[in-house]
């Protein structure tokens, strides 16, 4: 049973990002259908994975991290409009019976991303 998983690391503070609010939409077409919101807890994961079993068909996701928020409630001072808002990693599940994890490494001028295991 394959499933979809994300964390996020704080590169500025050396520290997982707890409290950023994740949102996950399927795209088909010019469709984009949310499928399921989260925010990371104090281990900068999810509770539970984005999407597992029967929820995880082949197709193209994003994830949408909340960067911009997050960086906010930390007590940055932003710019207006801020570097970056809201991270969108746009990303293709070919097999729905693997393991797909999707970190984020993200700073208030920065982020990378890679599949994960």
């Amino acid at each position: 049973m394959g499933r979809l998983s994300t964390h996020v690391l704080d590169t500025a503070s050396g520290k997982p990002a707890a409290g950023l609010a994740i949102r996950l939409y399927a795209l088909n077409g010019d469709e984009r259908k949310l499928l399921k919101s989260a925010t990371t807890n104090a281990d900068g994961r999810t509770d539970v994975p984005m999407l597992t079993g029967d929820e995880l068909i082949a197709g193209v996701y994003e994830l949408v991290f909340c960067a911009g928020n997050y960086h906010r409630a930390q007590g940055m001072t932003l710019a207006s409009p801020p570097f970056l808002d809201e991270i969108i990693v746009r990303f293709g599940i070919a097999d729905p019976a693997a393991n797909y994890h999707v970190p984020l490494l993200l700073s208030p001028y920065s982020y990378s991303t890679y599949r994960g295991s």
